[in-house]
């Protein structure tokens, strides 16, 4: 949850210095839940404000570094074994716009591989004295590297570069093949300062990016768009920074195909639906932690960071697949192999009040007959909202132990809140005590203040100081190992299953180290009011709410205007208006302004300081927060990682985190943040997860039904029904908003099983998904423009996409909406869909939008035709789907073949198992195993779809089947049952052939 996000629907307390509501929650209603407190000093609110900036984009008075600054010149061009060197030197006066320039800097450019360009740009003069200013460390953030085989393999790179002097320095990234332009800085200066680095590049017409996460907005960036790179700790806002930073983009284009000369012409806006293109597609990795700003116009993409230096990496394609993989292995590394139980169905919400009640929840799913593998608690299990230590009144250890020793039993899971603050005790309360704080100070675990005090923030459980991870990686203190312990410690309390990592962009609740002075207060309220309290009432609900429940609807909104006309009058009268003066900062030569700097990125909270780390926290090692803020939740992941490894040895880890890095997939997954019960939310919340895919982290998802504000029937009924193609889904929501469990409403119920039933069915598909993303960097969900490269008019689709290559789903994503539209990829190219419940073709033209009948309860889902799907029986949870037999769902395609893979493993070991192939030519199915899993579930059917003429006799292994099949003459549909005596000893223990006639 975020405290900002908090604030956004509730307003602050204001400046108040009397007692207010506080820490534990108590109550039986989920509905009308509200806190039990004790008197405790609220921080005012201003305590979390700070300077009034103007973001440099809307600043009327900004300087035009382009127009001031010299640019730079070549020099001492030297080829290497695999690129070249130079110096490049200021072409004139110093500009000195946003910071001190950087008169000497240093070219380097590489061909790392066969389809790699490396670009860097740094200065010539780094020491110790400056090097975090410049240099990311490969300790915390690896480094591409030249590839052992590049003596060979780089002679067939399809990137070229080349540079000039005309007017001031430029480079160029050309594709040979093509002689496509993919990058040119030529026409823009190279401004390089020590808080200000500016570069610039020409794009195509209408160009299609995507990435540059994170961000909520369409799939597809468009070309009128700034993107913010700097970790904050805010309630999912449209088009703003959020939690991550990957700064990254997929550039793709594409090109009509002349049919008569063969000859390639660029289309910017391409309508032929019947016309022949093929696209090129590359990506570009920007190596940089530092805040950064990216400025995206209808015709050029400007760069612009607070520090260190331009570290590019170009990657040829030409394939979207292509760049993924290559982007994964060399850069941020290949996604983490989730544990099988992890694929279940996972509830949280703010607000369960101690283990009576999330029995009650885990029982009320049993009852409802919907499938339960996770229960989550949020920050209430705490001990006044402290890591690592529960409520014994509320969540107690021995009812605990008992609570998750039932789950155990039934084959479910538990997995607890880690917020990423630790609570600093009272000294002048003995009773205050907190171990885990102590065991932290032993080990030089936290950040300091530059004159070497702790720093001292605030957080949900008051004053609080924060793990310093760069510090133990660059300077050797103990947090990590600090963390490990304390995980373990506090495992032999709580059986949890896994962790689910918050707050770590890092969130403070107040500017600079409020804290140091005033630790004989704790604890302390946070500076605003917590939902359900005073002046924080939740009365939002959907779009359409007033609509579809008009009598609930009116009361609400006369609830929510006699609240706004309370709070209105205990204000007093507005105050007079005036216009805002905004600081800004002057650089001084050689000194680095850090809490404000003089270039002001579009930070959605303004200062780099408010509601964060302050900038000039220092590490152990003199180090400063500045230079690393963007690390902290990356490095909070990888500490969680190392330290679930050490509570259960040999096990893969399960981690969710909301902060992440380049790189942070290879321990965790990530789920969408803080979102809103809200329409809007549910259709971006596909962009956001198929960005992911592209960043490395296909373990996502979102708050199904919405976080903040209150959801409804219709909403939750959609939206559990799209979740369940989520490689991650979980439904949680805010403190205080009315539930929204699945089981709440009948037709939420229902649509769920249906949605889950499936799901679970296709459990076996999406691990082996998950399997070849982790061997091979390959997407789980996909961009239909992703898996048909070679049609324009899929470029911006994003309110429908693929699971794997096989599975299409077209949700509803519009109140009150019956049907929806969708296209068919691939009609008219060779491409065959058939309908997942009545398992008929589809009949559809090229580039048609179809209207799909979609009632409240059905999510129209399609196979694609070539397909082989494994599949088991569903059960009530994972433990139960592994014993239940298996299943085939092919789809032929028009040619009548079919293929598919299947990987079984345990589930849950650090060490791969198996794989399994299938094949399908026309009349005859094989399968192929390889690996030594041994999986004794028999295979009880098959079902193939496609086969256009009568069967008349089928055969396992050349034995007749003489009953237990059927063939539909209408819907072409050949049914195989009763195969579980046939392979009683397991399906996959022997290869086999089923052939029919």
């Amino acid at each position: 949850m975020a405290g900002r996000a908090v604030l956004a629907l509730g307003g602050c307390l204001g400046a108040l210095l009397s007692t207010t509501y506080a820490q534990s929650s108590t109550t039986k209603s989920l509905a009308n839940a509200t806190t039990t407190h004790r008197s405790i000093f609220t921080l005012p609110a201003d305590v979390d404000a700070s300077v009034p900036l103007i973001p440099n984009i809307f600043d009327t008075q900004a300087v035009n570094a382009q127009v001031v600054c010299p640019g730079y010149t070549a020099s001492n061009v030297k080829r290497t074994a695999y690129g070249l060197t130079a110096s490049l030197s200021l072409a004139g006066p110093a500009c000195n716009v946003y910071g001190t320039d950087v008169k000497s800097l240093n070219l380097t450019v590489e061909y790392q591989s066969s389809d790699r360009l490396h670009i860097q740009i740094t200065p010539a003069h780094v020491d110790s004295s400056n090097s975090s200013f410049y240099v990311l460390p490969e300790v915390l953030i690896p480094k591409p590297t030249v590839d052992s085989d590049a003596h060979s393999t780089t002679l067939n790179n399809d990137l070229s570069f080349s540079w000039g002097n005309d007017p001031s320095f430029s480079f160029t990234v050309i594709r040979q093949s093509t002689g496509d332009v993919l990058f040119s800085s030529k026409g823009a200066k190279l401004v390089f300062e020590n808080q200000f680095i500016e570069f610039a590049s020409s794009l195509p017409e209408n160009y299609n990016l995507y990435g540059m996460g994170e961000v909520i907005h369409g799939l597809r960036m468009g070309n009128n768009l700034t993107r913010t790179f700097f970790a904050a700790d805010v309630g999912d806002p449209i088009d703003y920074n959020l939690y991550g930073t990957h700064p990254f983009y997929l550039d793709t284009r594409y090109y009509e195909i002349n049919e008569a000369t063969g000859t390639l012409t660029y289309a910017a806006n391409a309508t032929n639906v019947t016309g022949q293109y093929i696209s090129y597609s590359h990506g570009l990795y920007m190596r940089n932690a530092h805040a950064q700003e990216v400025l995206m116009k209808p015709s050029n993409i400007t760069w612009r960071t607070l520090g260190g230096d331009i570290d590019l990496y170009f990657y040829a394609g030409p394939t979207q697949e292509k760049v993924t993989k290559a982007y994964q292995m060399s850069a941020v590394g290949l996604p983490a192999m989730q544990q099988y139980f992890t694929f279940g169905y996972h509830q949280c919400r703010w607000g369960y009040a101690n283990w009576t009640q999330l029995q009650e929840v885990v029982d009320n799913f049993a009852k409802f007959g919907i499938p339960l593998e996770n229960i989550w608690t949020d920050i209430d299990y705490m001990n006044q909202y402290r890591d690592f230590e529960n409520d014994q009144n509320t969540f107690s250890y021995s009812e605990g132990a008992k609570f998750i020793s039932r789950l155990h039993a039934n084959g479910q899971h538990y997995i607890p809140i880690v917020d990423s603050a630790i609570y600093h005790p009272n000294p002048n309360n003995a009773s205050d005590a907190y171990a885990t704080f102590d065991r932290g100070m032993k080990h030089d675990a936290y950040m300091l203040n530059p004159d070497g005090s702790l720093y001292v923030g605030a957080v949900w459980p008051g004053y609080t100081v924060f793990p310093d991870w760069i510090g133990a990686v660059l300077n050797g203190t103990g947090a990590f190992e600090w963390w490990a312990g304390e995980m373990a410690i506090w495992h032999q309390n709580i059986s949890y299953d896994g962790i689910w990592i918050d707050m770590s962009e890092v969130s403070s609740f107040c500017v600079g180290s409020c804290g140091s002075q005033n630790i004989t207060m704790n604890p302390v309220h946070p500076p605003f009011s917590l939902p359900g309290e005073p002046g924080n009432i939740i009365y939002g609900y959907p779009e359409g709410f007033n609509i579809t429940n008009n009598t609930e609807f009116s009361s609400v909104s006369s609830a929510s205007a006699s609240a706004a006309s309370s709070a209105s009058a205990a204000a007093g009268p507005p105050a007079s208006s005036t216009s805002t003066s905004y600081i800004r900062t002057t650089p001084t030569p050689g000194i680095r302004s850090l809490e404000y700097p003089p270039y002001v990125i579009n930070n959605v909270q303004g200062a780099l300081d408010v509601h964060a780390v302050s900038p000039n926290a220092t590490h152990h090692g003199g180090t400063q927060e500045y230079d690393y803020h963007n690390l902290f939740g990356h490095q909070i992941l990888n500490a969680t990682y190392h330290g679930l490894l050490g509570v259960f040895p040999g096990k893969r880890p399960f981690i969710i985190g909301r902060s992440t890095f380049a790189g942070s997939g290879k321990w965790a997954g990530h789920w969408g943040g803080d979102n809103a019960s809200l329409w809007a939310y549910m259709y971006f919340s596909i962009s956001q997860a198929l960005s992911f895919s592209l960043f490395g982290i296909p373990m996502f998802g979102v708050d199904t039904c919405g976080f903040n504000g209150n959801s409804d029937e219709e909403l939750c009924n959609r939206w559990m029904q799209l979740s369940a193609f989520f490689p991650f889904y979980r439904n949680h929501n805010v403190l205080s908003a009315i539930s929204q469990e699945p089981y709440v409403w009948a037709s939420v119920a229902d649509a769920t099983k249906t949605a889950m039933s499936i799901r679970y069915s296709l459990l076996p598909y999406m691990y082996t998904l998950f399997h070849l993303a982790h061997e091979t960097g390959s997407t789980v969900m996909r961009a239909l423009a992703w898996e048909f490269p070679n049609e324009p008019l899929l470029a911006s689709t994003d309110r429908q996409f693929l699971l794997g290559g096989s599975l299409m789903v077209v949700p509803v994503l519009a109140q009150g909406a019956t049907s929806v539209r969708g296209v068919f990829p691939g009609v008219g190219h060779g491409e065959k869909w058939y309908d997942w419940y009545n398992q008929s073709a589809v009949m559809a033209g090229p580039g048609q939008n179809i209207t799909i009948d979609a009632p409240l309860g059905h999510i129209p889902v399609y196979v694609r035709g070539g397909s082989v799907l494994p599949m088991q029986e569903p059960g009530m949870t994972t433990r139960e789907c592994r014993s239940n037999p298996w299943g085939l769902l092919v789809a032929t395609s028009l040619a009548g073949t079919a293929s598919g893979q299947l990987y079984i493993d345990d589930g849950e070991s650090l060490t791969p198992n198996a794989t399994l192939l299938f094949s399908l030519t026309k009349s005859a199915l094989y399968a192929s195993a390889r690996g030594t899993y041994n999986d004794t579930n028999p295979l009880a059917n098959v079902t193939i779809m496609g086969i256009p003429s009568s069967v008349s006799n089928v055969t396992l292994n050349g034995a007749s089947l003489s009953s237990g099949w059927t063939y539909n003459t209408t819907s072409q549909v050949l049914t195989i049952t009763g195969l579980a005596k046939s392979t009683s000893t397991g399906a996959w223990t022997k290869d086999w052939v089923l052939r029919w006639t």
